[in-house]
C-alpha cells in the first residue's frame, strides 16, 4: 500500500527521490520522508501529510548525496504523524523503508526491547531497521544482513535498505509487495512501480518473492531465496514520463474518465479478427487449456468484484458456463468444493492485490484446472503467476477510484466469454454480434461523455444529501453497486446499491424526501419490472434520479422523477455504457462537495497489504 523509492548514482538523488514520491502518492498520502547519504552521515526528512509538505523541507534544507531511499506511507501499524513516518533509523547507521506488513513485529519488538533497543515509532517497520542493525554489528555485510534479517520476519515486504559504513551500495528485498529495478548508466533506482521511474528510465528488471538485491552505481546482482545469483529478465517499458499527467484536466479522475473511449479501443486492438476473438490473445497454450474448462472461478476486490459480478451474468446468459465469484478475502479462508475443470480467473487493474495474489496461490494448491489474469500490468505478479493472462491495456490510472479499468476489464472479460462461449454452443452468428457490439463502445461512451450537463445538474442536488441508495436489475445490479462505491469514496457520501426487486424487503424503509434513488433503467426486458419498483420509492415521497435509455417509456412529467436519457446500446454491453454516468455523477458531486478527488481520505491506490 505504501510506496518506496530508492536511488544510487553519480548525481544527488534527492529531486529524484521526490519525483518519484510524487508519482507514488496514490499508493499512500499520510506522511512521507526521505533518507540520503552524505559524508558518512544519514540526513533524514519526514512530514505528516503529502509529499508537497516533505518537498517543502527540502527547499528549506537541501538534502544532498548520491544514495537515498523514501517512502510515502498509508498508516496501518501506528497513526499518521511524524514519528511513524519512514525511513527508521536505527543506531543512526541502518536506515530501512518497507511497503508491506511485519506480521510477527509484536513479538519481534519485545525480544529487542530486553536486547537493548529503543524504540522511536509505533510502526511494524522499526524492528526490520533494528533486526538489520543487530546483524552488521556483528561484521556482516549489509546484504548478508539484510538477508539474516528477512529470515527472522513473517508477512510481507518490499524493502530498500542503506548503511552509513557500506555508502557504496543499497540492497533491497522482496516478499509479496511489489518491487521494481529501474536500470539507468552508472546508476540503479528502486520502486514501488515503474510510475516512479519513468522520468530517468524505460529499462526495468523485476525481483521475485524472496529475491535479494544488492546495486551499486555500475552493477547489480540479484540472490534467490536459497542465495543463489540469478538473472532477472530485463524489460523495456512503452509507458512514457508525461502519461502519468493530468493532461489540462482539473483532476486525474476526470481525465481517466474521459480516455474511456480509447482505452477500451487500446483493450479490443487486435484482439477481434473478422468478428471472432483468437485464442491466442489469451497466450500460447489458450486453446488447450480453453478445451478444457466447464466452469468458471472469478475472484477479485473492490471495482474489480462489480466487474467479476458483470462478468457473472454474460457467462451464464451468453456462454452457457456456470460461474461464481468472490471477494479475494474471503475466498482465502473458507474451504473450497473445486467444479472438474474450473478456471480460475483473478482480476486486478495492478496485479499486486494482496488478498488476490494469496487467493491465486490457494487456487494452485486445491485444484483448478487453470489460472488466468485480467490485468492491467504486464509486468505484475498477478500477470506472471497466472497460466493464461488478458491485458486491459488501460494505461495508467493514477486515481485511487478506478474509472477506466473497470470499463476495460469488463471489454476483457466479454471477449473470454465469446472464447468459452463458443466451446460451449455459442453460434459464430452470436459472436460475430458480440464482437460487432464491442466494437460500438467507443463512440457509445463518446455521446455519453458529450451530454454531461445533465449529470452536473443531478450532481448539485446529490451532493447536500447525506444518503443516498442506487438500484439495477439483472447486470445492472453490480453497475448500481460500482455507482455507489464511486460516491462513496470520493465524496464521503454514504451509498448503498440493492437489487430493485429488493426495495420491499428492507430498504424501502429507509426511502423518504431526504433519501436520492438513482436508479439506472436500459430498456430491456426487466424495464417494467424495474418501473414497479420505481413506483414505490415515488409512493414513499423518495426522489427519483433515472438514467434511462432514450426511446424507452418513462412518465418524464412525473413530479419527483428527474430523468437523464442515455444512447440505446446494445444489451451485452450496456452495463459499461451505464457505468460512465454514474463515474461522472460521482465525480461531479465530489469537487461540489470539495473533496480530495483524486486521495480520497483512508485509502490508496493499490492494496498490497492485507
Amino acid at each position: 500500500m505504501c510506496g518506496i523509492v530508492a536511488a544510487i548514482a553519480q548525481r544527488d538523488v534527492d529531486l529524484i527521490l521526490l519525483e518519484g514520491l510524487r508519482r507514488l502518492e496514490y499508493r499512500g498520502y499520510d506522511s512521507a520522508g526521505m533518507a540520503v547519504l552524505d559524508d558518512g552521515r544519514i540526513n533524514r526528512l519526514r512530514s505528516v501529510g503529502k509529499v508537497a509538505a516533505l518537498q517543502a523541507l527540502n527547499r528549506e534544507k537541501r538534502l544532498t548525496g548520491q544514495v537515498g531511499i523514501a517512502h510515502t506511507r498509508w498508516a496501518t501499524h501506528g497513526e499518521p504523524s511524524e514519528r511513524n513516518a519512514h525511513p527508521h533509523i536505527c543506531n543512526e547507521r541502518i536506515a530501512v523503508v518497507h511497503n508491506g506488513i511485519i506480521e510477527n513485529h509484536e513479538s519481534l519488538r519485545e525480544q529487542q526491547k530486553a536486547e537493548g533497543f529503543r524504540f522511536t515509532s509505533d510502526t511494524d517497520t522499526e524492528v526490520i531497521a533494528h533486526q538489520i542493525w543487530k546483524y552488521v554489528d556483528q561484521g556482516m555485510p549489509l546484504e548478508e544482513a539484510v538477508a539474516a534479517a528477512t529470515r527472522d520476519v513473517h508477512g510481507a515486504w518490499a524493502i530498500a535498505v542503506i548503511d552509513r559504513e557500506q555508502p557504496d551500495r543499497l540492497v533491497a528485498a522482496r516478499q509479496g509487495s511489489p518491487l521494481v529495478i529501474g536500470i539507468g548508466l552508472g546508476e540503479h533506482f528502486l520502486a514501488s512501480d515503474v510510475q516512479a521511474l519513468l522520468p530517468v528510465t524505460q529499462r526495468f528488471v523485476y525481483p521475485e518473492n524472496g529475491d535479494l538485491v544488492i546495486l551499486e552505481r555500475e552493477r547489480m546482482e540479484i540472490r534467490n531465496a536459497q542465495g543463489e545469483v540469478v538473472e532477472r529478465p530485463e524489460v523495456r517499458s512503452e509507458q512514457s514520463a508525461d502519461e502519468a499527467s493530468k493532461g489540462g484536466y482539473r483532476h486525474y479522475m476526470l481525465k481517466e474518465i474521459h480516455e474511456q473511449p480509447r482505452a477500451i479501443s487500446d483493450t479490443l486492438e487486435g484482439r477481434i479478427v473478422n468478428n471472432r476473438i483468437p485464442d491466442a490473445i489469451l497466450g500460447p497454450e489458450a486453446t488447450t487449456i480453453l478445451d478444457r474448462i466447464r466452469h468458471v472461478q472469478i475472484v477479485a476486490c473492490g471495482t474489480s468484484y462489480h466487474a467479476g459480478m458483470v462478468a457473472r451474468y454474460w457467462f451464464e446468459e451468453l456462454a452457457g458456463i456456470p460461474c461464481a465469484v468472490e471477494v479475494a478475502s474471503e475466498f482465502r479462508y473458507r474451504k473450497h468444493v473445486v467444479p472438474e475443470g474450473s478456471l480460475f480467473v483473478t482480476i486486478s487493474q495492478s496485479g499486486e492485490t494482496a488478498d488476490t495474489l494469496a487467493a491465486l496461490m490457494l487456487a494452485r494448491e486445491i485444484g483448478f484446472e487453470a489460472s488466468l489474469s485480467i490485468c492491467n500490468v504486464p509486468e505484475s505478479s498477478l500477470v506472471r503467476e497466472s497460466d493464461l493472462a488478458l491485458m486491459t491495456r488501460a494505461g495508467p490510472e493514477i486515481g485511487v477510484a478506478s474509472t477506466k479499468a473497470f470499463t476495460t476489464q469488463l471489454a476483457a472479460l466479454m471477449m473470454l466469454v465469446i472464447a468459452l462461449g463458443r466451446r460451449h454452443g455459442m453460434g459464430s452468428e452470436t459472436e460475430e454480434r458480440l464482437c460487432r457490439d464491442l466494437l460500438s463502445l467507443p463512440g457509445l461512451i463518446e455521446q455519453v461523455l458529450e451530454s454531461d450537463e445533465p449529470t452536473r445538474a443531478f450532481a448539485e442536488q446529490i451532493a447536500e444529501r447525506e444518503h443516498a441508495l442506487f438500484l439495477g436489475r439483472g447486470a445492472q445490479y453490480p453497475v448500481a453497486m460500482e455507482g455507489a462505491l464511486k460516491l462513496k469514496e470520493i465524496s464521503y457520501i454514504h451509498a448503498e446499491a440493492y437489487p430493485a426487486g429488493e426495495l420491499k424487503h428492507g430498504p424501502l424503509a429507509l426511502v423518504d424526501a431526504e433519501m436520492p434513488v438513482i436508479a439506472v433503467a436500459p430498456d430491456d426486458a426487466l424495464l417494467e419490472k424495474l418501473k414497479s419498483n420505481l413506483q414505490e420509492v415515488r409512493a414513499r415521497g423518495g426522489e427519483l434520479y433515472v438514467y434511462a435509455e432514450e426511446g424507452a417509456s418513462m412518465d418524464e412529467e412525473e413530479e419527483g422523477l428527474h430523468l437523464i436519457r442515455v444512447p440505446p446500446a446494445p444489451a451485452s454491453v450496456a452495463p459499461i455504457v451505464y457505468t460512465v454516468p454514474l463515474q461522472l455523477l460521482a465525480y461531479h458531486a465530489a469537487v461540489m462537495k470539495g473533496t480530495d478527488v483524486d486521495q480520497p481520505r483512508n485509502l490508496a491506490k493499490s492494496v498490497t497489504v492485507e
